[in-house]
């Protein structure tokens, strides 16, 4: 019986993948790097400690790890402003599946962004529980942030939902031993082998409910 549920940020609660697929090309362009046509498939799910280091020594982009991590978050947060780009219908769908159960955040996201969605949804308190892939040794698809999430949340990981809209977001919750729903990213959507991992399969975050996690 589930216990608990695990949400992704990107792609779930904010439609932020084409932000940080813009903003990293352009910041690649920008300083002399060359952006591949894999790049942006490549980093979804990586932690800020991978993907700033994909960009270093992938995509030809100077300075050490952290000056890209530090100068990639720097345009995110501008790009989000006040408002981040929220998912019609994810503030709704947040707040039925936290009347029936606890809930965490396993996220790629660095941490203060995860904080600048949260504050901006007016979601915070519903989610006691914030992990960062920044926080873990590996980013997805490693099972590592969801592990933590569900060791935050005092519950196994086999008693936790999932909500994942990327491949690599469902392989690492599917790792944990999570019940996954899968809500396909139309911006960059999972493939066929990773779908057939999900346990659920929607076709937007509205549909999703207690029931199907109550199942």
């Amino acid at each position: 019986m589930i216990e608990a549920v695990v949400f992704d940020l990107d792609g779930v609660i904010v439609d932020s993948e084409p932000v940080w697929a813009d903003v990293r090309e352009r910041y690649t362009s920008e300083v002399g790097g060359t952006y591949g046509e894999t790049a942006t498939r490549d980093m979804m799910g990586m932690s800020s400690h991978e993907w700033s280091a994909y960009m270093a020594e992938k995509l030809g982009v100077p300075g050490t790890p952290a000056e890209i991590n530090a100068a990639i978050v720097e345009r995110m947060l501008a790009r989000y402003g006040e408002k981040p780009p929220l998912i019609p219908g994810a503030v709704d769908a947040v707040r039925r599946i936290a009347d029936r159960f606890p809930l965490g955040i396993a996220s790629s996201s660095n941490p203060e962004l995860i904080e600048v969605v949260l504050a901006a949804s007016g979601l915070s308190k519903l989610f006691p529980v914030r992990v960062s892939s920044q926080e873990v040794p590996r980013g997805k698809p490693a099972p590592d942030v969801y592990l933590e999430a569900a060791r935050r949340l005092g519950v196994d990981p086999a008693y936790c939902g999932a909500v994942e809209d990327s491949h690599n977001g469902i392989r690492s919750a599917k790792a944990a031993g999570m019940r996954v729903v899968a809500v396909p990213n139309p911006h960059f959507r999972p493939d066929e082998e990773a779908l057939a991992q999900a346990d659920v399969v929607l076709g937007s975050v509205g549909e999703l409910s207690p029931e199907i996690f109550a199942a």
